[in-house]
């Protein structure tokens, strides 16, 4: 009974869930929905919508799975070693990518405040220093690390719930209403251009059901944190972006490098919008250092699986895998070299865009799971129906995000998923021979 008193209860567990999504995919957000209009707004309702649906099926997939590591666990049960393996590739690929947009993200931020004016290639230097210095700084294992990140990361949410409450009070409404659609795009051609990135603020959902040992009444409880924070969040997100839109004339906002910054000069001082663009900044790089280490986590347990290679799972004393760290920021680095575009905006949207590509693939393969893991589990046909529903059409969500994120980024996305069959080909014969 003392146990179960420890636990978190369901209001506590939709907290953090909602926390953990926020992080830092929100700080460039405005800019990028500037340059589609206030429209953008009916791209949250689409992104919502979805998200809740996938943020419920993963929740069943937490309580229903025997396996374990997450995605690619789930994954096993229709696609066997396979789909787990490709689940867990196109994972870790897609967070590589995500790290090196947030990196940008807080050198945007750092640009604005400082008055710095970065070439292309400078941006592109800051942003791997940025990295370097978060990798360097995890050597000193996990719990420092997960110390920094609980911290700073009320550096984004101080910001957002601020502008949510108090922005009203400095909205136009007929500045909103005049930056509903400036580049005349088409309906449907207006809310896809904004898809992935809507989708890039609720990456990270998959693991909101983590936390299923920690709270009271799992089962019950679980699915309403997880749709309660999705919700939360989804509110937050919506909010904050949109309320910007009518204080910030959309030609400042598309062009910003620190849209947050620029809000917060309008309603209040420059000095205030200084302050808000340091807090960014810290919450920024606090995020970053927690991912940079999740990243070598997720790297350390698929080489265990046998996946990746065996220098990922090395670590040293205090359990950090450095080799593995050492290893991903040199890709990263290499990544932002090679996306080098003439705006930061513009470099962040790329990223972000193959960044949902990557991540969308085992969203598909755990979607498709569902139904074999609740047979597995010998879950009643009633409630496998529901679940199967929700799943279906997270499915077809999934699959619209991936449609509305351009030719050039589904193709670089595709290569990178045909190169893991062909990764996969180099470590098959571990399990075909277990098999045998």
């Amino acid at each position: 009974m003392a146990q179960e008193k420890k636990k978190m209860s369901v209001i506590q567990l939709t907290i953090i869930t909602a926390i953990n999504m926020m992080g830092s995919g929100i700080i460039m957000l405005p800019t990028n929905l500037a340059q589609v209009g206030t429209m953008s707004i009916l791209s949250w309702v689409v992104t919502a919508g979805g998200a809740m649906c996938l943020a419920y099926a993963f929740s069943r997939a937490g309580m229903y799975t025997r396996n374990s590591g997450g995605m690619g666990g789930y994954a096993e049960y229709s696609y066997g070693k396979a789909g787990s393996f490709m689940a867990n590739y196109t994972y870790g690929v897609s967070l590589v990518i995500a790290n090196a947009a947030i990196a940008i993200s807080a050198v945007g931020y750092f640009v604005v405040l400082f008055h710095l004016h970065f070439t292309p290639v400078e941006v592109a230097l800051a942003t791997i220093f940025t990295l370097w210095l978060a990798t360097v700084m995890n050597f000193g294992g996990a719990r420092i690390t997960g110390q920094i990140s609980t911290f700073t990361v009320w550096g984004v949410i101080i910001p957002v719930v601020v502008i949510s409450l108090a922005g009203w009070f400095f909205f136009s409404g007929h500045m909103y209403a005049t930056s509903w659609n400036p580049h005349n795009l088409g309906f449907f051609d207006g809310i896809s251009k904004s898809i992935s990135i809507t989708l890039w603020a609720f990456l990270g959902l998959e693991s909101a059901s983590a936390n299923m040992d920690s709270v009271e009444n799992p089962k019950k409880n679980v699915p309403i944190a997880v749709l309660g924070g999705t919700i939360g969040a989804a509110i937050m997100y919506i909010v904050s972006t949109n309320v910007m839109q009518g204080i910030v004339p959309n030609s400042t906002l598309a062009h910003s490098n620190a849209p947050f910054g620029v809000a917060f000069s309008q309603m209040f001082t420059p000095a205030i919008g200084n302050v808000v663009m340091g807090l960014m900044i810290l919450s920024c790089f606090g995020s970053l250092l927690g991912w940079q280490f999740t990243i070598a986590e997720v790297f350390r347990s698929s080489a265990h699986e046998g996946y990746f290679p065996k220098v990922f799972g090395k670590t040293i004393a205090n359990g950090t895998p450095v080799a593995g760290m050492v290893i991903i920021t040199i890709l990263q680095s290499l990544l932002a070299l090679m996306t080098i575009s003439p705006s930061l905006s513009k470099q962040f949207t790329v990223l972000v865009n193959l960044a949902v590509v990557t991540n969308v693939i085992p969203y598909l393969l755990s979607m498709g799971a569902l139904k074999t893991m609740q047979l597995d589990a010998k879950v009643t046909a009633s409630a496998r129906r529901t679940t199967n529903i929700v799943a279906t059409v997270a499915s077809i969500y999934s699959l619209y995000a991936l449609y509305a994120v351009g030719a050039t980024e589904l193709a670089y996305g595709a290569l990178v998923t045909f190169a893991g069959w062909t990764l996969y080909g180099f470590v098959s014969n571990k399990y075909d021979l277990k098999k045998a």
